[in-house]
């Protein structure tokens, strides 16, 4: 495997990296149209940086995120849930892992491991936060491995059919 992890340009790959969202995540076209315009808002952001992985030239993973932002939508959504368990301090001085995706057929071989550790290696905050489907899940299971601990469950976005947990762990992430 002639894997390469490296910096994304994700405006310009906004289209490869959402077919393997899409992929991973089982989204439909309208799903894909509406989150490529919110990943391209998104790299505006100041700090916003991505990571691609790829395989053969091909993307096969990617990870992006920004230091948080309490105005930011995601902030003002899961604020509350935070509040109500005093974890609300985790949305200052925070690197917001927004997405990390790999295609399934190169899952379970360390890719998103090495892709949110690559990313928050950088980061110059001292902590880092995510929201989870809020599922006994691989991508959980490598979260908690890491040192993401549960901050708030059963947290609800607007037109998400499943709950959410957000999760936080100090940086570094821890190593195995």
């Amino acid at each position: 495997m002639d894997l390469v992890i490296g910096p994304l340009d994700l405006s310009a790959h906004v289209d490869e990296a959402l077919a393997v969202q899409a992929i991973a995540f089982g989204l439909g076209a309208d799903e894909v149209a509406v989150r490529r315009q919110i990943v391209l808002r998104h790299m505006t952001y100041p700090g916003a940086r991505a990571l691609g992985a790829t395989v053969g030239g091909h993307l096969v993973g990617f990870v992006y995120g920004m230091p948080n932002d309490r105005t930011h939508w995601w902030s003002t959504v899961v604020e509350p849930y935070l509040r109500a368990q005093h974890n609300d301090i985790w949305l200052d001085d925070s690197f917001v892992i927004t997405e990390l995706h790999v295609h399934p057929h190169h899952q379970n071989r360390g890719i998103g491991r090495t892709l949110i550790t690559t990313i928050t290696d950088s980061a110059v905050e001292p902590r880092s936060i995510l929201s989870a489907i809020d599922t006994d899940s691989p991508a959980r299971g490598l979260y908690h491995s890491l040192g993401y601990q549960d901050l708030a469950r059963q947290v609800l976005f607007p037109s998400a059919p499943k709950p959410y947990a957000v999760m936080g762990a100090p940086l570094p992430l821890r190593r195995r």
